[in-house]
């Protein structure tokens, strides 16, 4: 599929192309940018609401600064399709998110203009003031960072605790908060409301205006600089505080709110706030969804809405009537289900109840789920203190997110053996969004905490017993671990069952090998059994279902059987369920020839899921083939 480019665009390799520009003909560029992510995104999906709301702060940016000298860094990335555009990207954009394409976040790897690798939020601000610092040593006194931070990523502990070093720094950091008051959900929590009394108050309008009558138009400081910037110390002091400012609190000078919208004013605020020393905050306000309707009416949505009609607003759906759910969709149901039938249940998220499907708890029983914001560090201890009070909390937290709360579940989850039921939700390979967010390590970091109970469903009927489970585990933490995507039932909502800790099962039975699998790649297994029809070859299957306590009688009863066994799983070879397995092997003096499937120890990238577990070795063709080179003369 073609994709039309505007005149002005098409004119546009490289920002030095940029600059080239009149300033007046930049919101003509913009509409132009604009127009062309929306083109691109509605058959080449990714995350289109928050590239759209920053279209005008890209511009801006690389109108004013020399980069990739001037080093920006996009906190998370999403917003950061505009900046790949205009440096460089533009023909490979279709690309994006594609396996062997482009990345869907900067990469250092990818592009000099990616001065910083994103994908997890709040990252932004510690890392320009150590590349700002580091300047400083080489005596670089004319290279500028900039760190472009949204007001959900804000609210985590990492963002303040780098404007907690920064602003003692005298380096000469901007960062540019980008608020739109939403992340992937509404933001929520102090911060939020600290922010919208900002937007809305009339007396930091006036701030708006004054400080636009300063530093606007055509003023250059020379001699008067330092007068300028005493003029807005006193400014800020006497006509609009009535509170202390939270970011002049951190030693930053603040500028703000401006309208992230008006291109031409931006590059003029920028320019002149290149030429104030110190630590700098410029507050912009902007539109996730920009200039498309749909978009702007159901930001959530379209904040990474799959294929749709650009014309009518419309998502093109590849689901087939019939087809199984979503694991989220059960896990939300599920937990709305138990929650009625146990008073104590809460549920903890951060930041992330539509991606997670708490939303149709929220919607019947609001005050029994938190949502958090993006701070997982927090959420983690929070369900531990509502744990230790008494409660039965559901933490439902990305796989990948859960890594930065790793110190949390150790020491004061695990430790203190509090009955945390952790909901792993996107465990495994997730595809497009690539390595920065592959659940591929839970299994393994997890593995090694004392007091752990660890298990990943074959299937939705057992991640609904799990559920239904691990509430009546009353001594330490109990982890769910399922995958980003569809299941395989459609008739899953079946009377509970109570599930045996630490108890698999065999699936089916066979003479020549044994296949061990955790989770739902255990599906493959059928496929790989009927495949073998005709071969000679007959295997039996195990799921495992919990990894710790693993079921060392199914074990025993491999490894007496067998001299030949595979493990299949999708998470990282090394600390998984192989590891696991070979362990037991050797403490047990068995002797057998194990593979391991799984994800191998590397850094994967992004294309569909499909394509992955291809490159990993783990769909069913990598299974039979592994298969056939352990009976090689069956091939």
């Amino acid at each position: 599929m073609t994709t039309e480019v505007g005149k002005l665009l098409a004119s546009i390799q490289q920002p030095a192309d940029l600059k080239l520009l009149d300033k007046e003909r930049l919101p003509e560029l913009c509409n132009e940018l604009r127009q062309f992510i929306i083109d691109v995104t509605s058959f080449k999906p990714g995350h289109l609401g928050a590239s759209l709301g920053v279209v005008e702060l890209a511009v801006a940016l690389h109108y004013v600064y020399n980069t990739p000298y001037d080093r920006l860094i996009w906190d998370v990335g999403h917003q950061a399709y505009a900046h790949k555009i205009l440096t460089g990207r533009r023909d490979l954009f279709h690309t994006n998110r594609s396996y062997k394409g482009i990345s869907g976040f900067p990469r250092r790897e990818e592009s000099e203009y990616d001065a910083f690798g994103t994908g997890h939020s709040s990252t932004s601000i510690s890392a320009a003031l150590g590349m700002a610092l580091a300047s400083g040593f080489l005596k670089e006194t004319d290279r500028n960072h900039v760190a472009i931070i949204g007001d959900g990523s804000m609210s985590a502990g990492m963002a303040l605790e780098g404007l907690n070093n920064a602003g003692v720094s005298k380096s000469n950091l901007l960062v540019i908060l980008n608020d739109n008051g939403i992340a992937i959900d509404k933001n929520v929590g102090a911060i939020k409301e600290y922010l919208t009394d900002i937007v809305t108050s009339q007396t930091y309008n006036k701030l708006k205006d004054r400080v636009w009558l300063m530093f606007g138009g055509k003023s250059t400081y020379g001699k008067n600089s330092r007068a300028i910037i005493k003029q807005v110390g006193n400014a800020l002091k006497s006509t609009i505080f009535r509170r202390s400012n939270l970011f002049e609190a951190f030693n930053f000078r603040y500028f703000g709110p401006v309208d992230g919208h008006d291109v031409i004013r931006l590059t003029q605020l920028l320019s002149d706030l290149k030429n104030i020393p110190g630590p700098k905050l410029l507050h912009v306000i902007t539109k996730k969804g920009k200039g498309f309707s749909f978009a702007e009416k159901d930001q959530t949505t379209f904040h990474a809405p799959g294929q749709f009609d650009r014309n009518t607003g419309s998502l093109i759906s590849n689901q087939c009537e019939g087809t199984p759910p979503k694991y989220q969709d059960v896990f939300g149901k599920t937990i709305l289900e138990l929650a009625s039938q146990n008073d104590k249940i809460v549920a903890i998220t951060p930041a992330m109840p539509t991606g997670c499907s708490l939303t149709y708890m929220m919607e019947k029983m609001p005050e029994r789920v938190f949502d958090v914001g993006i701070a997982e560090q927090h959420a983690v201890t929070f369900s531990a203190g509502l744990a230790a009070g008494g409660m039965v909390p559901y933490c439902n937290i990305y796989s990948s997110f859960m890594q930065r709360a790793y110190d949390q579940v150790i020491h004061d989850v695990a430790l203190q053996k509090l009955p945390v039921i952790f909901c792993l939700d996107r465990g495994g390979l997730v595809g497009e969004d690539g390595a920065t967010h592959h659940g591929a390590y839970d299994l393994a970091y997890f593995n090694a905490i004392p007091n752990m109970i660890i298990s990943s469903p074959i299937n939705e009927e057992e991640l609904r017993n799990l559920m239904f489970t691990a509430q009546s585990i009353k001594i330490g933490p109990f982890v769910i671990r399922y995958p980003r995507g569809n299941g395989v039932m459609t008739e899953w909502e079946t009377p509970f069952k109570y599930l045996e800790t630490g108890k698999g099962s065999m699936v089916s039975d066979g003479d020549d090998l044994a296949i061990l699998t955790i989770g739902h790649v255990g599906n493959y297994i059928k496929t790989v059994k009927e495949r073998l029809i005709g071969s000679g070859i007959t295997a039996a299957h195990y799921n495992m279902l919990f990894l710790k306590p693993i079921d060392e009688d199914i074990l025993h009863q491999v490894f007496r059987k067998f001299r030949k066994v595979i493990t299949v799983e999708d998470g990282t070879v090394n600390g998984g369920l192989g590891s696991t397995v070979i362990g037991f092997m050797t403490n047990n003096n068995y002797k057998a020839t194990v593979v391991r499937l799984g994800i191998p120890d590397r850094f994967i990238e992004h294309g569909s899921i499909e394509e992955l577990q291809r490159e990993c070795g783990f769909d069913t063709d990598g299974i039979l083939k592994a298969v056939f080179d352990l009976f090689p003369d069956k091939k």
